[in-house]
């Protein structure tokens, strides 16, 4: 009987979707099935959402039996898992998953008063303390959610719930740790003050993970729901950003774009480095002593995948391209929300300007081509930012995430940076190929050497500086609009 090629199953839980891969150790996906992440409102706060971790374990069992269905002749020897930022689980005292908390839920705003002394937060965090990170949405449940809170025991990132799920073995990895607001960024481990801000328990907290590492065997009756061996390990993921980032192999002091749901743009540091304006975030890579310095441009991809429903919805992304190519001149701006470092409040409302009365020249095509403009146009002022606060000489900078695999959006973003953009063969599915390298590394495996798909070379066209002002002067209409 020939012996089963190993295999990795790789579990991704993203802002919109729940994904679960089933992968070489060479990187080559062999399945993957995806559903949507489902979100209930919350109507104890006024901007709250959640999911119930028990049906998203449901999800997660459906998607990989189905790719399972594909490993006749494989046999699963690692799993491991990624999810988004921000997002968590809590957990009840007999070990029952209790609500999920996704990134975008800000059930505690009304709480970050509690905050005293922000710069104070930021030093030891990273990160400017707002509801988005995890310990004021724990907060949040603490404070109006009393049948949940009597149960309470602890929480872990939604990855890390996941391996729970597969192993028993409660933890929080660092690159996670570091969006919780209670995580020492730079001394590597919880912190006794920031969790004093909060009145939470330090006691409560997950012990610390390395990605990489081993946590332990599946669990027998989790194996025999998936007709897995009993032999398969589980290993420690991370945050999607952070595996995304690993599965471009970039260099110290690279930077990397992360085109998905939100945009960070990230450069790879060895040093702990701040912001004295407090514009960027620093948090820990997935390698034991790394960082990761981060402008973060917000909700970009998922308004041009909301957008694209709306204008095509049953022709695919090349049919976009080859319309918007076909422009030849460009008539309405884009402002949809996205983050800029530089602003302190984010735009809550967007749209598009257009002349009036509306001109025959204006298409579906049009609207894209805008929206695709006010991505790269945000991308290249968080990338300033990014620069204001530690130099990047290099003439080229990684791109990766279902975002760049628009080549309009490639181009915009090369010629507004003036630098190479470089595309990896992996870049759609960046964070499952980065569990990958992280199952890889765990099991002493040799890593696949990358593979570049293309390099875009940025042009000096003058259009680009004209409308690249038009954008800047649309964003502040907006800006001046609401502030009234």
């Amino acid at each position: 009987m020939a012996l089963k090629e190993q295999a990795y199953l790789v579990v991704d839980i993203g802002t919109g979707n729940v994904r679960v891969a089933l992968a070489k150790p060479n990187g080559e996906i062999i399945s993957i099935e995806r559903e949507n992440l489902q979100y209930h409102k919350d109507n104890n706060y006024p901007e709250a959402l959640y999911f119930e971790p028990d049906t998203l374990w449901v999800q997660i069992q459906r998607l990989a039996k189905a790719v399972l269905v594909h490993s006749g002749g494989y046999e699963v020897e690692a799993i491991t898992s990624t999810s988004q930022r921000e997002g968590i689980v809590l957990v009840g005292k007999s070990g029952k998953s209790l609500i999920g908390l996704p990134n975008i839920d800000h059930r505690g705003r009304e709480w970050e008063n509690l905050i005293e002394d922000k710069t104070d937060v930021y030093k030891l965090t990273g990160r400017y303390p707002t509801s988005l990170f995890s310990a004021l949405k724990v907060v949040g449940i603490r404070n109006k959610r009393p049948e949940i809170w009597s149960d309470f025991s602890t929480f872990m990132s939604i990855s890390d719930w996941v391996e729970y799920m597969f192993s028993g073995v409660f933890h929080y990895e660092h690159s996670q740790a570091s969006e919780t607001l209670l995580y020492d960024v730079e001394g590597k481990k919880w912190s006794d003050h920031l969790c004093s801000i909060f009145s939470l328990n330090l006691e409560d907290l997950p012990n610390l993970t390395h990605s990489g590492s081993i946590l332990g065997k599946i669990k027998p009756d989790v194996a025999s729901l998936f007709s897995i061996s009993s032999e398969a390990v589980i290993i420690v993921g991370g945050a999607d950003t952070q595996l995304a980032v690993k599965s471009t192999q970039p260099s110290e002091a690279d930077v990397v774009i992360v085109s998905g749901t939100t945009t960070p743009i990230i450069k790879l540091t060895k040093s702990y480095e701040l912001d004295e304006q407090q514009r960027t975030w620093t948090g820990r890579h997935i390698d034991e002593d790394s960082f990761m310095l981060e402008a973060n441009a917000g909700v970009t991809g998922l308004n041009y995948q909301r957008l694209k429903e709306v204008f095509y919805p049953n022709e695919g992304y090349d049919v976009i391209e080859e319309e918007v190519n076909a422009l030849d001149c460009f008539q309405c701006v884009a402002s949809l929300g996205s983050l800029l470092a530089d602003e302190k409040t984010p735009l809550t409302r967007g749209g598009f300007l257009f002349d009036a009365p509306v001109s025959h020249q204006l298409s579906r095509g049009s609207f894209v081509w805008a929206t695709l403009w006010d991505i790269a146009c945000s991308i290249k002022e968080n990338y300033n930012s990014l620069c204001n606060v530690t130099s990047h000489n290099r003439d080229y900078i990684w791109a990766c995430g279902g975002g760049v695999q628009s080549k309009t959006l490639r181009q915009f973003i090369a010629n507004l940076l003036g630098k190479k953009i470089i595309i990896c063969d992996s870049y759609r599915q960046s964070s499952v190929v980065g569990g990958v390298f992280i199952c890889n590394e765990a099991l002493g495996k040799t890593q696949p050497e990358r593979e570049i798909l293309e390099t875009v070379y940025p042009q000096d066209k003058e259009e680009d500086k004209i409308n690249y002002l038009e954008w800047k002067k649309t964003r502040s209409s907006f800006r001046t609009l609401l502030n009234h």
